[in-house]
This record gives C-alpha cells, sequence and structure tokens, in this order.
C-alpha cells in the first residue's frame, strides 16, 4: 500500500488539523443552535398557545447541521490518518450535501425573514389586544424587550423611553437571523476548504498507489 510523501503529506496533516477545527465548529454550530432554541428570553415570547414556529424550524436546521458536522469532521480526521480512499470520498460527499442543506437553509430563512417577524409581531398584537389574555403574555414583551404597546394601540402610561413593541420585535428577532446566518455562512466557507482539501489528498493517495 502506497503512502503519500513530501508535500502531499503536508496536506495530509493539514487536513488532520481542519477537520479538528472543523469538529470543534460543529460543536459551536450546535451550542449556538441550542442557545438560540432554549434562550429563556425567546421561549418566553414563543411558548404559549398560537405562537409563531417559523424562527424555531430554522434553529431546528442549525442544530442538526453542527451535529452532522461533529459527526463528519470525526470521519474526515479518520480518513486523513488512515489515507482511506473510501473514507475521504464519504467525506467530501458529505461536506457536499451538507453545503447543499446550508445554501437551502440560507435560502429559506433570508425569504421567510420579514415573515418570522410579521408573525412574532401579529402574535403580540392579538395577546395585547386581548385584554382579557388571562396569561398576561404581552407583559412577558413588555419585561424581555423593555417595550409598551404597538403603532396603533400604544401604552396609556409608556415606561420611560420604552420601544414600540412591533419595533422592538424586528430589532431583537432580526438579531438572532443576523446570528444564524453569520454563523451558516463561515461553516459553508470552512467546508469548502474542507472539500478542496479530501480531494487533493484523495487524488494523491490513488496516484501514489498506482505507481507502487
Amino acid at each position: 500500500m502506497g503512502k503519500v510523501e513530501g508535500g502531499m503529506k503536508c496536506v495530509k496533516y493539514l487536513l488532520f488539523i481542519f477537520n479538528f477545527i472543523f469538529w470543534l465548529l460543529g460543536s459551536l454550530v450546535l451550542a449556538v443552535g441550542l442557545w438560540l432554541r432554549f434562550d429563556p428570553d425567546t421561549v418566553a415570547m414563543l411558548n404559549g398557545d398560537g405562537a409563531p414556529d417559523t424562527f424555531f424550524y430554522g434553529v431546528y436546521i442549525l442544530v442538526t447541521a453542527g451535529s452532522l458536522v461533529m459527526l463528519v469532521g470525526f470521519f474526515g480526521c479518520c480518513g486523513a490518518v488512515r489515507e482511506s480512499q473510501c473514507l475521504l470520498g464519504s467525506f467530501f460527499a458529505c461536506l457536499l450535501i451538507i453545503f447543499g442543506a446550508e445554501v437551502a437553509a440560507g435560502v429559506f430563512g433570508f425569504i421567510n425573514k420579514d415573515k418570522i417577524v410579521e408573525d412574532v409581531q401579529s402574535y403580540y398584537r392579538k395577546s395585547y389586544n386581548d385584554n382579557n389574555n388571562s396569561t398576561n403574555l404581552h407583559n412577558t414583551y413588555h419585561k424581555v424587550l423593555k417595550c409598551c404597546g404597538t403603532t396603533l394601540k400604544p401604552c396609556s402610561t409608556p415606561p420611560a423611553d420604552a420601544k414600540n413593541c412591533e419595533a422592538a420585535i424586528q430589532e431583537f428577532f432580526n438579531n438572532k437571523l443576523y446570528i444564524t446566518g453569520y454563523v451558516g455562512i463561515g461553516i459553508a466557507g470552512v467546508m469548502i476548504i474542507g472539500m478542496i482539501f479530501s480531494m487533493v489528498l484523495c487524488c494523491a493517495i490513488r496516484n501514489s498507489r498506482e505507481v507502487i
């Protein structure tokens, strides 16, 4: 069995280091996804009956992607160390699938960004306009976002410097969505590098075995 030498040996170790970093990034993505899902402020505002769940769809995709990235990073390390064409080829295929899924999730998030905000705003307005709401869900929004009232129905005695809740909701969820987008873009860039490294090393392994 031929072994890669020279410059390709450097690629092998670079790929191993890359996959270890990739595994750590997967852990980060998973942690961010779990934080977004179980963030007390977000859960408090979206945990009632009839609450929109569009925001959590993107979070679930992020958690799934983080778990897959961790798994794929582990197999990529094994493929680099063992110089296995099969493992490296599988690693490349998995990266390609995850990359495609992230692009699809990014497009979904971009298209539905305004809808997510509008759904939450509508949910707040319904709670705020219902004066007999025993759950006082709108009070949760007031406490978390430090806001009060809507454009058409402002608070009669708003707190000092209180924002309009519709504007506060838009700012809050836009910030959450931007975090998701930045993490996704970062992971996608790293995956492209990983695919290049894995194919270079896979071709080098094949060529070295053909020479033997």
